[in-house]
């Protein structure tokens, strides 16, 4: 499946009407969720239900990751487990610090997938921490599974021991850090969610606020918040104009039998390819 990144929505994973419903989702990426939304003592009910989910993958419109909860909670191999299958297209590692966190993941993953015969899945890392916030760039660019990242604006603020607001002076400075450490890296930005789900004004202004600093997209809670961010969130025409040479290109070196190359001195390759290409036919 070809991947854009203007939306992900989170839909609580021990809730099966939720499930069910988000199979008529237009979302980019739905984000079945086994972490913030997930009570502890439903946490094994949820993997169950997501491991039944993604049974009928076909029966979903849109591409398919898990939220597994935080490095920290010491229940990654456990979710990884049940919901690494045939079906799922990525996962998203919520509160990630640093590299060390992920080569310990990973690990786990490749082991999974290499046991169940599956391809290499992608990773999109949530920075929700000081720290992560500092490694940013070296987290997004540990890995060729990482297509992109997420922002993770509550527990960041938590983290600096600062209240929430809607322009809360606290996350200004790691939500412009974000997108800049991530298109270093090559990968796509997702911006915070928009909790205020009364208030779509606001809602549009974060999203021409987020688009203005070089998010790709946005994590949202509420499908009616997926029009409003995908009227947004349209690719611009420096975005058209990159996709298409990205296409050009890519075609060209793998004619060659090339499985990688070079844009204006970027490395690109499948993943990269994929991502044009679902772009332009956005666009068309």
């Amino acid at each position: 499946m070809t991947q854009l990144f203007r939306s992900l929505i989170f839909v609580p994973g021990n809730n099966s009407r939720f499930l069910e419903k988000a199979k008529s989702l237009h979302a980019d990426i739905v984000c079945f969720d086994l972490e913030d939304s997930v009570p502890d003592k439903e946490k094994t009910n949820a993997r169950k239900l997501i491991k039944s989910a993604l049974k009928s993958r076909k029966s979903y419109k849109s591409s398919i990751f898990v939220r597994t909860n935080s490095p920290f909670s010491g229940k990654i191999p456990s979710d990884l487990k049940e919901v690494v299958q045939k079906g799922i297209d990525g996962i998203v590692i919520p509160k990630v610090n640093n590299v060390a966190e992920m080569k310990k993941i990973i690990k786990t993953l490749t082991t999974l997938e290499k046991t169940r015969k599956l391809k290499p899945i992608q990773i999109i890392p949530s920075i929700e921490s000081a720290e992560g916030v500092v490694n940013t760039y070296d987290i997004a660019s540990f890995s060729k599974r990482i297509s992109a990242v997420v922002f993770g604006v509550f527990d960041l603020l938590n983290d600096l021991g600062v209240e929430y607001t809607k322009n809360s002076e606290g996350e200004k400075y790691s939500r412009r850090k974000i997108p800049v450490d991530a298109h270093a890296a090559g990968v796509a930005a997702i911006d915070a969610i928009w909790q205020d789900l009364k208030d779509s004004k606001g809602l549009e202004q974060d999203c021409k606020l987020g688009k203005s600093l070089g998010y790709t997209g946005k994590s949202i809670i509420h499908p009616d918040q997926i029009s409003v961010v995908h009227k947004l969130f349209h690719p611009n025409k420096n975005e058209i104009l990159w996709a298409e040479k990205v296409c050009k290109i890519y075609l060209q070196s793998s004619k060659k039998g090339k499985g990688a190359t070079t844009v204006e001195g970027k490395m690109i390759d499948e993943v990269h390819f994929k991502q044009a290409k679902a772009l332009l036919e956005l666009v068309k």
